[in-house]
Formats: structure tokens, C-alpha cells, sequence
């Protein structure tokens, strides 16, 4: 199970919520909640309204479910503060680029971030 997975089936057991209870609170699709509580592996993160309503709904930090839903992608998080002002610059343009671009962004990381490994 994924932390994405982990983090919803928990609160709505804590909760004795539904997929249609968490969805109702976050103004999101129940089969959204669905596909999020039970897709084992994330191409990508959802959608950042998606993450916010999504928080909403568990009524927990947008923090949190954001970092579940990067790992549940493969995509390492980070805590601690950042202090190098060339990623800040960067991570602050990406919310501008268009859902495509972002999607380009990504697999060209992911790309770097492979070809990194393998040397």
C-alpha cells in the first residue's frame, strides 16, 4: 500500500467516513477519492486543487497529503528549509507553466535523475 493509500484508508477509518463522505467535505469526485484510496501506484501527483480538496475532505494539512502523493508517484519530498534561491526560483515558476509543460518539467527530471543513477 502506498502513503497516498495509507493516509486516506486511515482517516476514513478513524473517521468511519466513506469515499462519498471525504469527497462531499473536499467538493471533490467520489471517484476521485475512489481511484486515490486504491491505485496502488501514481504516474504523477494529482492535480494541486485535487490535493486541496483532498485535504479538505481528510481534514488534515495540505502538507501531508501532498508529501503522500509524491511518494505514491516516486517522488522524493523534502522538509527542511530551502536555502538555495536558484531551486526556489524554480519550484515558484513551475506553478506558471501550463499542466503540460509541468508534465514535460517532470519527465525531464525523472530523466536526469535516471541518467544520475545509472553513472
Amino acid at each position: 500500500m502506498n502513503p497516498l493509500q495509507q493516509l486516506i484508508r486511515d482517516r476514513m477509518a478513524e473517521q468511519g467516513w466513506s469515499y462519498a463522505d471525504v469527497a462531499r467535505r473536499g467538493g471533490i469526485p467520489r471517484s476521485t477519492v475512489h481511484h486515490l484510496a486504491t491505485a496502488e501506484h501514481l504516474r504523477r501527483p494529482p492535480h494541486p486543487a485535487t490535493l486541496e480538496g483532498l485535504a479538505e475532505g481528510l481534514a488534515v494539512p495540505l502538507d501531508a497529503v501532498r508529501a503522500a502523493a509524491a511518494s505514491a508517484a516516486g517522488l522524493a519530498t523534502w522538509q527542511e528549509p530551502v536555502t538555495d534561491p536558484e531551486i526556489t526560483i524554480l519550484v515558484a515558476a513551475l506553478s506558471r507553466l501550463s499542466p503540460d509543460d509541468r508534465r514535460h518539467v517532470l519527465a525531464l527530471v525523472q530523466s536526469l535523475l535516471s541518467a544520475d543513477r545509472s553513472a
